[in-house]
């Protein structure tokens, strides 16, 4: 196991199960993709019934790979940032497992996750990043260190230890009779996982002959790191490998409708007609696809505006032409926003999507079903979420990253850790991905709340997920980042930090809304209600875009929604969406 050289000869074995033949118990795992893109499914899958327990899993996100070996109890212990179901809501295995202490949890930020790998890959005994300082995890995985050649202000840095791995599962696109692999779209923390693993065993869509890859914009990993390769078409499945296949929501929707329950044997394995569904759908050309959801009709032109369509407009109005906007996880409503400031605006805007794996894509239509397929197409550059956080997010060019929140207090501080229940029971909640990075190193630290209640804004958060530390301009362009704001935008109004009050303060209450209401609704001091004003509301422009050109089918009113609505409402739209894809397919 501690062999880092690559297998002498052919790395192909004859199936997923010679693939994964001898991962031991205790191995400590990485898992390539993320949420719904690239997950090496079939090979977790083979490994789950070898019986391999005790794993240390270490991933960007837990999610879809983790709640399958958790179904099986073959994992101790979890190096992650996050654990969702994206969209789709929580992950109900690993909540479970954390709650009752079954799982032993080390949290991670994202950009300390890169560091670590980076460590390990490159034989350092530590590697170094800016301090996700505000946070309470900066008391977790990192050390401070002072700056050896400090000569005037510098940005507070912080050590990581190398995290290696001993197996990295990873599942691409295609490879060649020599063992190189060819990776397409967004790559989560791939290739810094890849470089940190002692062996990387690979499942592949398609076999081609040496001379065969280098698709646009697709990364060719040298067969130097590629230890096994198995044939493995729809290995990936149900989550997607593009340009082969788009994740299959359907399939998800019935593994979320799971729950802690164990999984059947062929849940998640695809069909016949599954396959060829799925391969008709990712044929179809992106432009075709974004005509035929804009035909669809959430709304009408005529129709009053609704609360979510004033948040989206709200954000998009604090979007300008420079603007480099980055989508996070189950972020429908911001992203109607920078697609909306994107279409009627801000046409140099850069969106990167998807983790930061897809950058700069073009304006298109919301979608659930085609949502990647598009980003995937319309992108000018498929990367990973560690390529972007060091040219994008490090060097201060990042503005806008709207980030959801289950609790944001008085001071700005968000909590996306742990809650206490009525009955005084600790809930787990996903986590902070990267928030906590991202809380300083974005121009605009902007919440959202879509539900406020006196539940989600607490006096004071008892975990710290993220809270933006340095305010000072000054300071700021000192640590080599802009200047920008602190924003909280819910249903009823909209706050901003105040560095003198430090506190935030009420800039506006949405049309409609009394202060009565808001106090009502607020679990900390309201202050600035004096001066405060309206929102503006969406203006006839917004409105028409919106519903017309960015979300036709209205996926950004999942963010307004209770578990079980959106549940039923996530129906509703794929519904909508796989019969316009299906139409597509057959004409």
């Amino acid at each position: 196991m501690n062999d880092t050289s690559p297998a002498i000869g052919t790395p192909w074995v004859d199936d997923v199960s010679a693939l994964v033949a001898d991962v031991a118990p205790g191995t400590r795992l990485g898992v390539s993709g993320f949420h719904f893109t690239r997950a090496p499914v079939a090979a977790l899958l083979q490994l789950a019934e070898t019986g391999a327990g005790q794993l240390h899993y270490i991933a960007w996100g837990g999610g879809l790979p983790l709640e399958i070996l958790l179904d099986r109890g073959l994992v101790a212990r979890a190096s992650l940032c996050f654990s969702s179901l994206d969209v789709l809501g929580p992950a109900p295995r690993f909540r479970r497992a954390v709650e009752s202490g079954e799982l032993e949890l080390d949290e991670w930020t994202a950009l300390g996750m890169i560091n670590g790998f980076r460590a390990a890959g490159e034989n350092l005994a530590f590697e170094i990043l800016q301090e996700p300082a505000g946070s309470s995890l900066t008391t977790g995985f990192s050390r401070p260190v002072p700056d050896p050649f400090a000569d005037g202000m510098t940005t507070p840095t912080v050590a990581v230890p190398p995290l290696p791995l001993d197996v990295l599962l990873l599942h691409a696109q295609r490879a060649d009779d020599d063992g190189n692999v060819e990776i397409a779209g967004a790559r989560g923390l791939d290739m810094s996982a890849v470089f940190a693993a002692r062996r990387v065993l690979v499942t592949v869509e398609e076999r081609v002959p040496r001379g065969r890859l280098g698709a646009p914009r697709s990364f060719v990993l040298p067969r130097t790191f590629v230890h096994r390769i198995a044939h493995a078409p729809f290995g990936a499945y149900p989550t997607s490998c593009l340009p082969h296949y788009p994740a299959d929501h359907r399939a998800l929707r019935r593994f979320v409708d799971a729950g802690t329950q164990a999984l059947p044997p062929d849940a998640l394995h695809a069909s016949d007609q599954q396959r060829r569904v799925l391969s008709r759908r990712a044929s179809r050309p992106a432009a075709a696809v974004c005509d035929a959801l804009r035909e669809q009709r959430h709304r009408e032109d005529d129709e009053p505006y609704s609360v979510d369509e004033l948040m989206v407009a709200v954000l998009a109005r604090t979007v300008g032409p420079s603007s480099i906007c980055s989508v996070g996880s189950a972020s429908p409503l911001p992203t109607a926003a920078y697609l909306l400031a994107k279409h009627l605006w801000a046409p140099e805007l850069l969106l990167m999507s998807h983790n930061g794996g897809l950058v700069d894509p073009q304006v298109r239509p919301l979608s659930l079903a085609a949502n990647e397929q598009l980003d995937h197409e319309l992108a000018a550059a498929h990367t990973g979420g560690d390529e972007t956080y060091h040219w994008y997010y490090q060097r201060g060019l990042v503005t806008h990253e709207v980030v959801g929140s289950a609790q944001v207090d008085g001071r700005g501080a968000t909590n996306n850790l742990w809650v206490q229940a009525r009955d005084g029971r600790k809930i787990r909640l996903p986590g902070q991905g990267g928030m906590a990075d991202v809380a300083n190193l974005h121009a605009n630290f902007m919440i959202y709340l879509p539900r406020q209640s006196t539940r989600n804004t607490p006096a004071q958060v008892a975990t710290v997920s993220a809270r933006r530390a340095w305010h000072d301009p000054k300071l700021r362009r000192a640590y080599g980042l802009q200047p920008g704001r602190t924003l909280v935008l819910s249903d009823l109004a909209l706050f901003e930090y105040d560095a003198d009050a430090d506190a935030l303060v009420l800039r506006s209450l949405h049309p409609g809304v009394e202060l009565p209401e808001l106090r009502e609704n607020t679990g900390f001091d309201i202050r600035g209600a004096e001066s405060a004003g309206v929102t503006d509301p969406p203006t006839p422009t917004e409105l028409r875009a919106l519903r017309t050109v960015v979300d036709p089918l209205g996926i950004r009113r999942l963010d307004l929604v209770g578990a079980a609505d959106r549940q039923r409402l996530i129906d509703q739209i794929l519904q909508i969406e796989e019969d316009v894809l299906d139409r597509l397919t057959s004409s």
